[in-house]
């Protein structure tokens, strides 16, 4: 009866909803960390796809750019590309290898990656919220024993969403110059940024450089 009149009262939405979304977040996380992130194809399996009728997600590349072999595993580089020591493949518009999901981040789990971000960062706000408010002034050894294990989560809390926070605004920020974390960290030593006329060839302006990433 007393759950009854909780949710009449509607007090049983909020937990609700702060425990889907933590279902979303683990759910997101693990489609990021075990989906392809855009690994490139060798010349076989391209041909089998194209004879089974798959569609391609690889574009075609246009006649000026010329294709490189990677020097690890012999496949044909296409620009933005980048191989991965720790996949040991290369991936299609590689961002960087994230070590907390153990995969890449490139061309086809990209935009995945920003929404778990997103959502994480909300689940981190929310928990923040709900140990501080869980926590009361009282100057004692007796209230420091008893919120010990509420402090310890309420600072880790706090450490996890400036992480997710500054990587999150960082990756926002890369997006919106159409441009990765590997081109903006090795812009001197990648070739087709180095020679370029433009500081930024892939640059289109703000708003179509995020329309064209996440829709």
């Amino acid at each position: 009866s007393d759950l009854q009149k909780q949710g009449e009262r509607g007090e049983l939405l909020q937990p609700l909803i702060f425990i889907l979304l933590v279902v979303c977040s683990i759910l997101l996380y693990f489609k990021v960390s075990l989906m392809d992130p855009g690994f490139v194809k060798s010349e076989e399996e391209a041909e089998a796809g194209k004879s089974e009728g798959q569609s391609m997600v690889i574009p075609e590349v246009p006649s000026n750019i010329k294709m490189r072999r990677c020097g690890y595993c012999m496949v044909k580089q296409p620009m933005r590309a980048r191989h991965c020591r720790l996949c040991q493949r290369c991936v299609r518009r590689y961002d960087h290898h994230c070590p907390w999901i153990e995969n890449c981040v490139g061309e086809k789990n990209h935009p995945f990656f920003i929404v778990y971000l997103s959502v994480q960062l909300v689940v981190l706000l929310w928990g923040g919220h709900v140990a501080w408010s869980g926590l009361y002034s009282e100057q004692s050894w007796d209230w420091l024993q008893h919120n010990i294990l509420l402090l310890t989560s309420f600072f880790l809390i706090v450490i996890f969403t400036v992480v997710v926070l500054l990587l999150l605004i960082s990756q926002l920020y890369l997006i919106s110059c159409n441009t990765t974390t590997w081109e903006f960290m090795s812009h001197h030593r990648i070739s087709y940024l180095r020679h370029s006329e433009l500081e930024n060839p892939f640059d289109q302006g703000v708003v179509l450089n995020l329309w064209r990433f996440f829709c």
